[in-house]
């Protein structure tokens, strides 16, 4: 059993149609005041839990969440449920909203995000002490319930992924070493890797030190899955169309941990998250794709020649 913790929210996502970046003036960037007319808005299911664990249960993978939500998310619920999660671990704060990310897209795939965290504000109040879980995934949630998760994670002595993403510029240096020195797995985009490295005077081999598998994601250029002996250069898998990036990180995780759990190779489990991510490309929205997992390991040959069996 997975357990993944992390925010719950609905999603606000928006299109614009130019680029940010004819918008905004390098010598007025301490004055932005800015407004961009986008062309579509829709509400749609998300949060890094939710999208994960959504991933992980269209892949038969047993998994739960640890997370929590306001009186707003019986049909977020209802959904996780019928695609095969566990939502036992899911608490509800009466008089509070669920988290809430508005998400705005520039043509060039750029994205500007607020972030409303609601009923996240008590996510300090979660544990895994009472949780029969085999790994934990710690995603972007309130920073003081990850320090706290990360914790628990070494004490019971649970391997987990860290996924420290949006919040790394809330997290101390101190914080985010504590938080590595038990990880089994640490990932990222390029970015977010980069910031991690700068923040703690790092290198890839003073993390290699601290976790056993970085995973740095590089969008269509595919990803990096580096441990002491092994340096992997994952190649993207091709998506039919690409509508929304929204999402695809977290699929991405899915994929890769759907392999990792059934102790696959690092090659095809970081291909297996080249693939998840397609989906969640090809649809607006994080969680608006759906596949069998006979889907799934057809679509692995077809992008890498290669038989996949998941059962």
């Amino acid at each position: 059993m997975i357990t993944v913790t992390g925010s719950l929210a609905f999603d606000h996502i928006m299109d614009f149609p130019g680029k940010f970046s004819d918008h905004i003036m390098p010598d007025k960037i301490h004055q932005i005041n800015l407004s961009f007319l986008v062309n579509t808005l829709t509400k749609q299911k998300g949060g890094t839990a939710g999208n994960i664990a959504y991933n992980l249960g269209l892949l038969d993978t047993p998994v739960e969440i640890a997370g929590v939500v306001g009186a707003d998310f019986l049909d977020y619920a209802k959904f996780l449920q019928d695609a095969g999660v566990d939502i036992s671990g899911i608490q509800t704060i009466d008089n509070n909203l669920t988290s809430s990310a508005f998400i705005m897209t520039d043509k060039a795939d750029n994205q500007i995000t607020a972030f409303y965290p609601g009923a996240m504000e008590y996510a300090d109040r979660l544990s895994l002490k009472d949780a029969k879980t085999d790994f934990a995934v710690i995603s972007p949630n309130n920073p003081a319930a990850m320090i706290k998760l990360c914790q628990e994670a070494q004490q019971l002595k649970i391997p987990y992924m860290l996924d420290p993403g949006m919040q790394l510029p809330a997290l101390s240096p101190g914080d985010l070493k504590d938080m590595l020195s038990g990880a089994e797995i640490l990932i990222g985009n390029d970015y977010e890797i980069s910031l991690l490295k700068e923040k703690l005077m790092l290198d890839d081999k003073g993390l290699l030190e601290q976790v056993k598998i970085l995973i740095t994601t590089l969008g269509e250029k595919g990803s990096i899955i580096q441990t002491q002996d092994q340096n992997l250069q994952i190649p993207a898998a091709k998506p039919n169309q690409v509508l929304d990036p929204t999402g695809a990180g977290d699929a991405y995780r899915a994929g890769f941990l759907a392999g990792f759990t059934k102790e696959l190779d690092l090659q095809i489990c970081g291909q297996m998250g080249g693939v998840a991510s397609c989906y969640a490309i090809e649809k607006y929205g994080t969680t608006n794709h759906s596949f069998t997992v006979r889907e799934f390991c057809e679509r692995y040959k077809s992008n890498f020649e290669e038989e996949l069996t998941l059962s």
